[in-house]
């Protein structure tokens, strides 16, 4: 039976002002918050010459038993992180909270997508517990079974022989 937690998080982005001809903002993720937050998505936080800080809003990080090697993965690294997805809008201010990840696989299946902004943020220490949590009790290590090949028969790889009724 496959196990699976969701936690509320909420997200701070900062927008700060391109600093080349071909990016007129660049967004970046700052933050993870354990919780719900009240505020409404994109509430600025606070606003300084070239740079704008938001609450993105509230989503959640999900934890799936399927995946517990990778989530052990990132628990080992020393410096466990999130990664936060943000996806270009047409609604202001321009961009929106697609997602909050703890696997890493999963958030390098998300890189495909082109326009997506997908940083690192380091993992709170609520959803860190959680998570070692999680994996404490769902986790199971799989060794690793190295594929066999078939073996070809030398016989059907060779020539036909010719039957008469071929000729």
């Amino acid at each position: 039976m496959l196990a699976e937690e969701h936690h509320p998080v909420a997200v701070v982005v900062e927008r700060r002002a391109g600093s080349t001809p071909w990016a007129e903002d660049l967004w970046v993720p700052v933050a993870v918050l354990p919780g719900e937050t009240a505020a409404a998505p994109w509430t600025v936080l606070r606003k300084e010459k070239g740079l704008t800080a938001y609450i993105a809003g509230s989503t959640t990080v999900s934890f799936f038993s399927s995946e517990t090697p990778n989530y052990k993965s990132n628990l080992e690294s020393g410096a466990p992180v999130l990664w936060v997805v943000l996806r270009p809008s047409s609604t202001p201010p321009g961009m929106e909270l697609v997602a909050v990840l703890a696997d890493p696989g999963e958030a390098e299946a998300m890189t495909t997508a082109g326009s997506d902004v997908i940083e690192t943020v380091p993992m709170p220490g609520q959803i860190r517990e959680a998570l070692e949590a999680f994996v404490a009790a769902h986790h199971v290590e799989r060794g690793f079974h190295k594929r066999k090949r078939d073996r070809a028969d030398p016989e059907s790889l060779g020539v036909r022989r010719r039957v008469a009724r071929d000729v």
